[in-house]
């Protein structure tokens, strides 16, 4: 992509989370570790505040924004050359973990902190507790493998029958019926879910649990829970066996969907089935709500919506950390990046490695709550 487009796109993406709009979608390049052109957002000289940032920060967590944070960092530890940060993005629930062991500075998840899990930060939050911060959002895309066939609408009965290994086969009359100009294969399913604890297939699973309830009976969670199917680690891990296995099928951020790949249309009820766009994201995780409570920030999404062009299967982001009783060595730089992460020129970055900025009243939410760390 050329410089000067991507200027375009970057300071239009921009404009819309000045406004407040959500545009929504998922993570860059997963082979590079970096986006497939964040550079034309880079932070100009002297913008970012490194404050008394220093040393190395370690963060663990989602891999769902392990691009966008490797984006950040290029430009963070470019302008606060005294710092390093190693984000590992070994999944939601191995960042969590890590974060209330006291492992990490922050951890990345795609699922809000559960109770048990604010009580063990306590231990590790002197005087506070682990609060989430929603930082990006983007849709969960369903990837698909199975040649001949480049367009594919299900529902989310379907889905989970699909996922429960209780519909097998692609030429299934399920999936024939919502798909009557498709030439279905006699093939068999490979469906593909994570190995890993991950956010990724807690808000699946929660779009499911919504929609599908009877034909998914499992209460959700980090883990995977139901029977049989193939299991990857990481959403590179699950995107790269879906891409190499002829009738395939699996869960993912947005961008993993490339390179041969056939993102499924949801059949939501509306009258036409949702496409896993951008702006079809926005569509339903604008009608999300703040539910934390105090400085927590976490947000509740409406899986189940119905509107026109909404596609509901998305997921939020959230940076995890102490409201109180960081270390005193990692506070420094722990508030420097994130306060540069939440800002509007590290929204912009997110916009141009195919994520979305957070709407401006939850964002500058999360900024106030960012300067008031101790």
């Amino acid at each position: 992509m050329k410089l000067q487009r991507m200027n375009r796109r970057a300071l239009a993406l921009g404009a819309l989370a000045v406004s407040g709009a959500l545009a929504l979608t998922a993570c860059g390049s997963d082979d590079t570790g970096t986006s497939s052109g964040g550079s034309s957002a880079a932070a100009k000289p002297g913008s970012i505040k490194c404050d008394d940032a220093q040393g190395q920060l370690l963060a663990d967590g989602s891999s769902a924004q392990k691009n966008a944070i490797d984006a950040w960092v290029k430009q963070f530890t470019a302008a606060c050359q005294g710092t390093q940060i190693n984000y590992k993005g070994g999944g939601s629930g191995a960042g969590v973990t890590a974060f209330t062991q006291g492992q990490v500075a922050f951890a990345g998840s795609d699922s809000a902190l559960k109770p048990d899990e604010v009580t063990a930060s306590k231990k590790v939050c002197t005087g506070g507790q682990g609060i989430d911060l929603p930082m990006v959002g983007g849709p969960i895309a369903v990837g698909v493998n199975v040649n001949g066939v480049d367009k594919l609408v299900l529902d989310a009965s379907t889905l989970a029958k699909i996922f429960n290994n209780e519909i097998t086969n692609w030429n299934d009359p399920a999936i024939a019926k919502l798909n009557p100009d498709a030439k279905l294969p006699d093939l068999k399913i490979q469906a593909f879910h994570r190995s890993d604890d991950s956010g990724t297939t807690d808000n699946f699973t929660k779009y499911l649990m919504a929609t599908a309830k009877k034909d998914w009976p499992y209460d959700g969670g980090k883990t995977w829970q139901a029977k049989g199917g193939q299991s990857a680690s990481g959403s590179s891990g699950v995107a790269q066996q879906v891409k190499q296995t002829n009738g395939a099928i699996g869960y993912f951020e947005l961008s993993y969907a490339k390179d041969g790949l056939t993102t499924v249309d949801l059949d939501t009820g509306a009258a036409q089935p949702a496409k896993a766009t951008v702006e079809n994201a926005t569509k339903a995780i604008s009608e999300a709500k703040v539910v934390g409570t105090g400085k927590d920030l976490a947000l509740e999404l409406n899986y189940g919506t119905k509107a026109e062009g909404a596609y509901p299967m998305v997921l939020v982001t959230y940076e995890i950390v102490c409201d109180k009783g960081n270390k005193a060595e990692t506070l420094p730089a722990t508030k420097a990046f994130l306060r540069y992460i939440a800002s509007e020129e590290g929204q912009k970055i997110l916009a141009e490695a195919d994520y979305a900025p957070i709407p401006a009243d939850i964002i500058s939410q999360v900024r106030t709550t960012i300067e008031g760390l101790s």
